[in-house]
């Protein structure tokens, strides 16, 4: 299978549902246009791999992330400074991205504490934009750079 983005969204305000978007302009330095997160330098962006919503019986954004990709089974291993092109965006990996017991209230799970810990290694990692040369579009292709090759 080839890497690609199956969805985008799109946060709008804090604790509201994300809104899903056909294709996304990133801002070098931060995050995507359009989304409160922006304007941040390191967790501007959070990429989650289809398998884990699969895994969890979880849709596109219900993990709070804008990029949701398949075929990148080994995302959350990605070294810092690594980057994923994403059609015309690509993004510098900072770190994974650490659960919270915030979505899982989100989600009104009866557990959150349990919840979260089911995502420890699982909720993809946090990004920021480093180039934006056009726009990264539902079914775009996914490129893993490592840190060495870029």
């Amino acid at each position: 299978m080839t890497p690609r983005v199956v969805s985008l969204q799109l946060h709008r305000e804090r604790c509201e549902p994300l809104s899903r978007v056909d294709a996304v302009i990133g801002r070098v330095g931060g995050g995507l246009e359009g989304d409160s997160h922006v304007a941040r330098t390191t967790r501007a962006v959070v990429v989650v791999d289809r398998s884990t919503l699969d895994d969890l019986g979880l849709q596109p954004g219900d993990l709070r992330e804008q990029v949701t990709v398949e075929g990148v089974r080994e995302l959350d291993r990605l070294p810092t400074g690594a980057q994923l092109r994403l059609g015309g965006i690509t993004l510098r990996v900072n770190g994974p991205c650490e659960p919270c017991t915030h979505i899982g209230g989100m989600l009104d799970v009866p557990d959150v504490e349990e919840f979260r810990q089911m995502l420890v290694g699982r909720r993809g990692v946090v990004c920021t934009v480093v180039a934006a040369e056009r726009v990264a579009r539902v079914g775009d292709p996914v490129e893993v750079m490592s840190p060495a090759a870029v």
